[in-house]
């Protein structure tokens, strides 16, 4: 059974309309007057979004209400994925889903529950994002006919490709933030050359164990080879023994099965919780002096590390001939409409108004790739930062393993990188790797 939060999004405003002048408030003016015929109706939208997360983004949806005045009934689902799916298949499904897996939205997609947004949506997100072109294929799926549309907005991203430091620790030891990929395996063997370790990398999850390995090999496929390979690695088209992926797990085993590379040892990796991995970026003397994760790990940093003074971060570069551009590896929320309702589609046109991004980068945990945001609206040089990496972007791709089959993206591949740590070879991983695959189809 869902637990759902339901209600309107309350037209009470977290930003008074025009006392801040980073939001471009006239966005929302011009999109309120094109559509004043919308008062009085409403738009229902179901999002796995639960706690700080639906408050966030109520709060946006109120400032369409206080455009158009429509109202806004928002539900959050701790089972989003089967409650989407259940109420599809019932006939009765929300206005907007606010999906975020695209292999989800592609099977809806595929079954007919979504609605085509239209050509003239996947352009403007071409024209309007950084690699919008990324940005358009990530909603862009077969529908029931076989052909492809645009059938979901991508909207609020989360940045990956990030490695973390502590400034102050580069001072000491003289070392400079890499610029380059070849940089970066550089550092690595400088700051063992002083005796020092470079990495902290822990894989330990729970039933989950393994994945932030493949977060790296993912990061690393988007430097070795083309973001063609990429998708066709997440699809098999590749297969996952082919010599391009097999050198990725390599490339990651150059990092994490050399002792004198990572805290612990090659033989803690495995072993060690990724929610604790970190720590040694604050031990005195440092245990390591660079972890590289996603965009929620501050989350498990010390209590009282302050962002930018304590820690900080900088972009897992890529390689120093340009071939490859500057590739980001990501995640995000997808929209999509599964009715005829109009205010349904008026909502995905507000969500295309700078406003809509800016009141909620002037919150918190919100980045994202529309170049014409104000990026004064971010409220921390964190989310700044992150949101530059995102408009430095030429290729933007989505979590490889959120993208392939389950078995495959959260198992063999799990696990696969874990015996890979332990002692196996990358060939023999991949081979076992693709086995698995091979049994899917």
């Amino acid at each position: 059974m869902a637990a759902l939060l339901a209600g309107g999004a309350q037209a009470q405003l977290v930003i008074e309309k025009g006392s801040d002048d980073r939001i471009n408030w006239k966005s929302l003016e011009d999109f309120g007057a094109a559509h004043a015929d919308l008062k009085g109706k409403s738009v229902s939208i179901l999002a796995p979004w639960m706690g700080p997360d639906q408050e966030l983004f109520t709060s946006i949806a109120a400032y369409f209400e206080d455009a158009t005045g429509a109202k806004v009934n928002y539900s959050g689902s701790t089972s989003f994925e089967q409650q989407i799916v259940i109420d599809s298949e019932a006939g009765s499904p929300p206005d907007i889903g606010v999906l975020p897996q695209p292999g989800l939205a592609a099977e809806l997609a595929a079954k007919g529950y979504l609605k085509d947004l239209g050509d003239d949506t996947a352009q403007w997100v071409r024209d309007n994002y950084a690699a919008g072109d990324s940005w358009a294929a990530l909603g862009t799926y077969a529908g029931r006919d076989g052909a492809e549309k645009m059938f979901a907005f991508p909207y609020k991203a989360d940045v990956k490709s990030l490695v973390w430091y502590v400034p102050e620790n580069f001072e000491d030891g003289g070392y400079e933030i890499p610029e380059t990929y070849e940089d970066l395996r550089a550092l690595t063997e400088q700051i063992a050359a002083d005796g020092e370790t470079p990495w902290c990398i822990g894989l330990a999850s729970g039933g989950a164990t393994g994945w932030p390995a493949t977060d790296w090999v993912e990061d690393l496929m988007l430097r070795l080879n083309t973001p063609e390979d990429y998708d066709a690695w997440t699809t098999n088209a590749l297969p996952f023994n082919d010599p391009k992926v097999v050198k990725a797990i390599e490339e990651f085993g150059w990092f994490a099965k050399n002792d004198d590379f990572v805290a612990g040892g090659a033989a803690s990796v495995a072993s060690n919780d990724f929610r604790e991995s970190p720590a040694g970026l604050f031990a005195s003397p440092p245990g390591c002096y660079m972890h590289r994760q996603a965009s929620f790990i501050p989350s498990f940093f010390p209590e009282g590390t302050v962002e930018g003074e304590d820690y900080d971060f900088f972009y897992f570069p890529a390689p120093a001939d340009g071939s490859l551009g500057q590739p980001v590896l990501g995640g995000g929320t997808l929209f999509g409409v599964f009715t005829d309702n109009p205010v349904a589609l008026a909502f995905i046109e507000f969500l295309q108004t700078p406003a809509a991004h800016e009141l909620w980068m002037a919150q918190s945990g919100f980045t994202t790739p529309y170049t014409a945001v104000n990026m004064e609206a971010y409220a921390g040089e964190t989310q700044r930062k992150m949101g530059q990496i995102l408009l430095d972007a030429t290729t933007f791709r989505f979590d490889g393993s959120d993208l392939m089959p389950g078995a495959v993206g959260a198992g063999a591949f799990w696990t696969g990188m874990v015996d890979f740590v332990g002692g196996a070879s990358a060939q023999d991983v991949a081979d076992r790797i693709q086995q698995t695959w091979a049994t899917l189809k």
